[in-house]
């Protein structure tokens, strides 16, 4: 089978769907790799690299969406790679994609092209889990307490606050909406500094799963950090106080819901930072609207909004280790066993799978487009 991975082109990404280490595998198990001239420079990664690990190079990426059978990427193809995906009928492709919250434009033209389209975000584990998102949700709740840090400096208009632990003065208090893999991570990161941290969880075992995983990772420092049951009341009580604010819900496949609303940001203090980490899926905050690495901040009522919606992007060798790891396995299988019948035999990968044979096959996704009439399950 042949696998091709293109360059990012989305604003500041660096990432790349494949380094040398899982060319030389695929190619070991007799599978052509073509790869984009440049494609891995932002991640450190050069061309010689890929060339001695046993890829093919090519200079266009039309060139080679129209060798590839599968075509392996980092973000969702923006609006200047549509027309790639006229060149790409009846392929697949692995990529994070976010359809729910994305420009409705693409899933008509991935179901139009009758693209197998997999997406990182919804391939499930056994126990639920999701493995292709969890590494890069990781970094996104490490450097989302580091953009806070940085706009809470007066120079940015911000609270003049330091996350740090400073003797004799006040901690900043950072409040994370959401207990997953970016709000736990977050929580952590900001605790670890001396923060005084709130997450607001639903109701449920996490809460308890939440509890026993701060003890262990933080010790000592776990006095820093409280977990609340999260619903309207407690939401509004926490963002008065809070310096930072980290948006981090998310559901499965789907918008993410707003669930702090304009009034409490209103509340917040002035100078406050808004970090919303779930704008990939539409954001949980409002005021909430897509930013980049170039320009990533904008003020509402005097607070600082940061929602790059590809954070990972600026540290692009350990997102890129950390991604490819999760990934490689699976686009192996697929090379050896064929696409659909590697879906078939796996129910939990399967569920990666968004459009197929002309239809939407994840229910989220053509719900929260209205495009319910191109939903057909995936059996």
């Amino acid at each position: 089978m042949i696998i091709g991975c293109i360059k990012e082109v989305k604003t500041a990404e660096n990432r790349v769907g494949l380094i040398p280490s899982g060319v030389r595998k695929l190619a070991s198990a007799g599978h052509k790799v073509v790869i984009q001239r440049g494609a891995g420079i932002g991640a450190g990664f050069g061309d010689n690299e890929y060339k001695k690990s046993g890829a093919t190079l090519a200079t266009r990426a039309r060139s080679v969406v129209e060798q590839c059978d599968i075509l392996i990427k980092v973000k969702e193809p923006i609006p200047s790679e549509y027309a790639l995906l006229d060149a790409f009928k009846g392929k697949t492709l692995f990529t994070y994609l976010h359809l729910a919250a994305a420009d409705k434009e693409l899933t008509r033209r991935l179901v139009r092209n009758k693209i197998s389209a997999i997406a990182y975000e919804t391939v499930e584990d056994k126990k639920g889990g999701l493995p292709l998102l969890k590494p890069m949700s990781q970094v996104a709740g490490v450097l989302s307490i580091q953009y806070a840090a940085q706009y809470l400096q007066k120079k940015y208009n911000g609270r003049g606050v330091s996350l740090g632990n400073i003797e004799h003065a006040t901690p900043a208090c950072v409040v994370v909406v959401g207990g997953g893999v970016v709000g736990s991570t977050a929580a952590r990161t900001a605790a670890g500094l001396g923060c005084n941290v709130m997450i607001l969880q639903r109701k449920g075992p996490t809460i308890d799963f939440l509890k026993k995983y701060f003890q262990k990772e933080l010790g000592p420092l776990a006095k820093n950090l409280k977990i609340v049951e999260s619903n309207e009341k407690s939401i509004a009580q926490a963002t008065r106080t809070a310096d930072v604010l980290v948006g981090a819900v998310l559901v499965k496949g789907a918008k993410a819901p707003r669930l702090v609303t304009r009034k409490m940001v209103q509340s917040m203090q002035d100078g406050a930072v808004v970090v919303d980490v779930a704008i990939d899926q539409g954001g949980c905050i409002w005021g909430s609207r897509p930013t980049t690495h170039e320009s990533p901040v904008y003020p509402i009522d005097k607070k600082i909004y940061c929602c790059i919606t590809n954070m990972p992007g600026q540290v692009p060798r350990q997102s890129t280790q950390a991604l490819t790891y999760a990934t490689l396995p699976l686009l192996l299988r697929m090379a050896d066993n064929g696409v659909e019948q590697t879906l078939r035999s796996n129910k939990n990968f399967a569920k990666g799978l968004n459009t197929f044979d002309g239809s939407i096959s994840y229910e989220a996704v053509a719900r929260d487009l209205d495009m319910q009439r191109h939903y057909k399950p995936f059996v």
